[in-house]
This record gives C-alpha cells, sequence and structure tokens, in this order.
C-alpha cells in the first residue's frame, strides 16, 4: 500500500500557502478590530462632545431659570440645536455600531427637552402663573437624563473599547501559539529533510576537493534530497574513476620523459655484456677458465643490473588498484631516484637521509609516482649547471606522522603562487615543458593516503616540499 508522501516542493508549497492565508486571516481581523477600535474612540469623542453641550445647555437653563434673561435662553437653544446637529453629523456614519440606539435616545432627549424649554419660556414671558406646576421640574428631569445619557454612552463606548481590545490581544495570542507550534513542527522537517542533506553534500564536496571520494550515504526519503544524493554519489564515483585516469595519463607521460633515460640505464650493461660475449666467442676453446668464469660472471650482473631496470619502469608503468602496505620508504626513494637519474644533470646532487626501519603504510605505484614527480619538478627548477636534492624523513611520534621533506636550490616559487601550485594544470613553466597535472596529482595521491603536504619557498633559494603521512600504528 502506497504511503501518501510529498516531496519538498510540494511541502513548500504548501508550507508557504498555509502561512500565506494564515497571515491573511490574521491581518483581516486585525484590520477589521482596529477598525471598530477606530470608530469607537470617533463615537467616545462625540460623546464627550456631546456631554459639554449638554453641560453648557444645563448652565444656561440655570441661568434663565434664576434671572429670566433672553440672552441665557438665546444661548440655551443655540447649544440645543448644535447638539442635534451633531448627532445628525454622525449619524450615517455610526448607526451599525453597539451605541449607535443611545445616539437615538440622545436625539430625542433633545427634541423633548427643546420642547419644555420653549414652553416654559412662553410660560415665564406671559408670568408664571399661566405655567404648569410640574413643567419645571418635568425640564430639570430631562436635563439631568441628557446628562446621564451622554455619560452611559461614554461609559458604554470605552468599555466597548477595552472589550475589543482584549479580544485582540486573544486573537493575537492564539495566532502566536499556532506560528510558533507550526515553527516548531516545520522547523525540524526542514532540518532534518533539507538542511542535514545540504551539510552532508556540502561537507563530502570539500573531502572531494581533498582526494576523498567516499559517497554519501542514501537516506530514504523519497523526495528531491534522495535524487541530489543518489546523484552525487554517481558524481563522486565517476569523479574517482577520472582521477585514476588522470593519474595513469600522467604516470604514461612520465614513462615517455623516462624512457630516454632508462634507454642510458641499458646501454652500458648491454654494452659490457656484448663486450664480454665477443671477448668469449674469440677465446673459445683456449680461453684461461679463470677468464671465462670473470666474464660470465660480468655478464650476469649486466643482465642482473639491466632487469632491475626494466622491472622498475614496469613496477611504476603497471596500472593497479589502490592498496596499501607496509614498506621501507627509503626503498621507494631509492627506486624513484633510479628511475629519474639520467634525466639529472651531472651537477646536480641528490641526497637521501632516510632511516632505514622507517615503514609506512603507502601504495608503492602511487608513492613513486610522488616522489618522480617532485624530484623532476626539483631538476627542472634548478637552472644553473649545479645544485643540490635533498630527500630526508623523520618519524614525529608526537604528531603520529612521518615528516618527508623534499628540498632543492632551485629559482624558488613566488608566494603569490603558493594557493595555486596543487591546483590542476597550474603551471609557471613554458609551453610544452610541463601540463601543470604533477603537483595535483601529487596533492590527490597524498590525501589518498591520509596525509598532508604544503609547501616553503622562496624566490632565488629554493623550495622545499613537506609531506605528512600516518605512522604504523604500535602494537
Amino acid at each position: 500500500m502506497n504511503t501518501f508522501s510529498l516531496n519538498i516542493r510540494q511541502k513548500v508549497i504548501v508550507g508557504l500557502t498555509i502561512c500565506l492565508l494564515a497571515i491573511g486571516f490574521i491581518g483581516g481581523n486585525s484590520y477589521r478590530f482596529l477598525r471598530e477600535i477606530e470608530r469607537k474612540q470617533r463615537l467616545v469623542e462625540i460623546a464627550d462632545d456631546l456631554s459639554n453641550i449638554i453641560l453648557e445647555i444645563r448652565r444656561y437653563e440655570k441661568n434663565f431659570l434664576l434671572y429670566g434673561s433672553t440672552d441665557d435662553l438665546v444661548e440655551n437653544k443655540r447649544y440645543i440645536k448644535e447638539g442635534l446637529k451633531v448627532l445628525s453629523t454622525i449619524a450615517p456614519e455610526i448607526k451599525k455600531l453597539q451605541g449607535a440606539p443611545q445616539l437615538g435616545y440622545l436625539e430625542e432627549g433633545f427634541v423633548t427637552y427643546g420642547n419644555l424649554m420653549d414652553t416654559l419660556a412662553v410660560c415665564i414671558v406671559k408670568g408664571r402663573q399661566n405655567c404648569e406646576d410640574d413643567l419645571e421640574d418635568r425640564l430639570r428631569i430631562e436635563g439631568k437624563n441628557l446628562v446621564d445619557r451622554s455619560i452611559s454612552l461614554v461609559t458604554f463606548e470605552r468599555e466597548r473599547i477595552l472589550v475589543i481590545i482584549g479580544t485582540l490581544e486573544k486573537h493575537l495570542l492564539f495566532t502566536l501559539v499556532i506560528f510558533l507550534s507550526m515553527g516548531g513542527f516545520l522547523i525540524p522537517i526542514v532540518a532534518r529533510k533539507i538542511i542535514k542533506p545540504l551539510k552532508i553534500i556540502e561537507e563530502t564536496t570539500l573531502q572531494i576537493a581533498n582526494g576523498n571520494f567516499n559517497p554519501i550515504p542514501v537516506q530514504n526519503a523519497r523526495d528531491e534530497t534522495e535524487r541530489v544524493v543518489d546523484a552525487f554519489n554517481r558524481m563522486v564515483a565517476e569523479l574517482e574513476k577520472r582521477q585514476e585516469q588522470l593519474v595513469q595519463t600522467k604516470k604514461l607521460s612520465s614513462i615517455g620523459i623516462l624512457t630516454s633515460g632508462v634507454a642510458h640505464q641499458l646501454n652500458n650493461p648491454l654494452n659490457n655484456i656484448s663486450t664480454s660475449c665477443q671477448i668469449l666467442l674469440e677465446e673459445y676453446g683456449k680461453a684461461d677458465p679463470e677468464l671465462t668464469r670473470k666474464m660470465l660472471s660480468n655478464i650476469e650482473q649486466e643482465v642482473s643490473r639491466a632487469k632491475d631496470t626494466v622491472k622498475g619502469l614496469l613496477e611504476f608503468s603497471r596500472d593497479r588498484d589502490f592498496a596499501l602496505i607496509p614498506v621501507s620508504l627509503g626503498e621507494i626513494v631509492e627506486r624513484s631516484i633510479r628511475l629519474v637519474s639520467c634525466q639529472v644533470p651531472s651537477g646536480v646532487e641528490i641526497q637521501k637521509d632516510i632511516p632505514d626501519d622507517l615503514i609506512l603504510n603507502i601504495d608503492i605505484q602511487r608513492m613513486q609516482e610522488v616522489f618522480l614527480n617532485l624530484i623532476m619538478n626539483a631538476v627542472q627548477a634548478i637552472e644553473c649547471s649545479a645544485g643540490l636534492i635533498k630527500i630526508s624523513a623523520r618519524p614525529d611520534y608526537a604528531s603520529g606522522t612521518a615528516v618527508i621533506t623534499v628540498e632543492d636550490t632551485g629559482t624558488g616559487i613566488p608566494e603569490k603562487n603558493f594557493g595555486m601550485i596543487f591546483d590542476p594544470f597550474f603551471t609557471t613553466k613554458e609551453v610544452g615543458v610541463g601540463t601543470g597535472l604533477g603537483l595535483s596529482i601529487v596533492y590527490g595521491i597524498v590525501q589518498k593516503h591520509q596525509g598532508t603536504i604544503s609547501v616553503e619557498s622562496r624566490v632565488g633559494e629554493g623550495t622545499k616540499f613537506i609531506i605528512r603521512l600516518p605512522l604504523l600504528k604500535r602494537a
């Protein structure tokens, strides 16, 4: 039974859609609450104005009843009209608010109060004996009702504002809880499904740059991450294959360089063999037995010498899988020196200072390629007829490594090139002299041995390459 699952793109789209809908809903509700508060605040301001108008009406009412001044009566009526005008102006804007009915009561109260005031004014002008006995009391009661209703309206609207603010606070708090819950749910998913695989890919990329081609474990995520990791592993396998092909290509190039040297190395023993055979043929049957034995012994030595030369070249050129075995470092260096000895000018001396008991886990063929490249680079860096190449090694038990140095008295490397000398195809040599692959391959081989390589150089004084390889673990 297939389980329902979403890939990363679908998860991102769904998550963004939910967030946008939530933000829209929250924003819409918050805007509605704020608009309600704004209208309520406006109503409170109007109610405060009406309260002030009513107080002025009552003040001029009292003065008129005490002194009978027509000026007080005129001011009283003016404030009544002003109050009615204010009510008629704001009624369309706030007729849907909860406080709107109380505005209607206020309007009715203003009309009733105005009618009573007109009646009382006529009575006072004609003489109080024509007034109803309770007319003045009714006017006072109606005036008091206007004051009470305005105060009640202000109080009611302020309470409503507080209620809306409280509702908005609860709404925002609830929204915060929802967002935190969504974050608590989504963050682990994003960290596990996206950030962690990307981190692994980043770390593996750095390992590949350092020559480590170990694949990434593929997780059963059923999304783009799994496909990316799978494609990345195929790329890593292809890169490792190409790296091996590059090493082999460089090795064949080196063999081409060594061929002339091997020819010289073979020429001498073959000449000696030929000379010894000619002597034996000339003295055949009458040669002194001791001379014959000496000639045959010389032939055997020269054959062995030629055999060692060819064997070294064949071992170097043969394509083998990477395999670490305990081997004497001095023996590998000695083989490398023999292979390039005929390419070294007579004025250039190669010194070797390596303890005989320094045994390391090494791939013989590839480490021989390392020393071959470094020695040839050193030879090419010595422009004058005389110079020195020194290869030394010592164990550093504190760091658990063997420190190997290849030092020359050549022209040196400018400091600005230090960061590029191990890059593929980077070279400062003339066209046709070098491909720029030698040091890049050296770097990759050393990294594959879990080692490091660095360089120290001063222009005009020489260059020193420092290699650190792991020591054999003590039993």
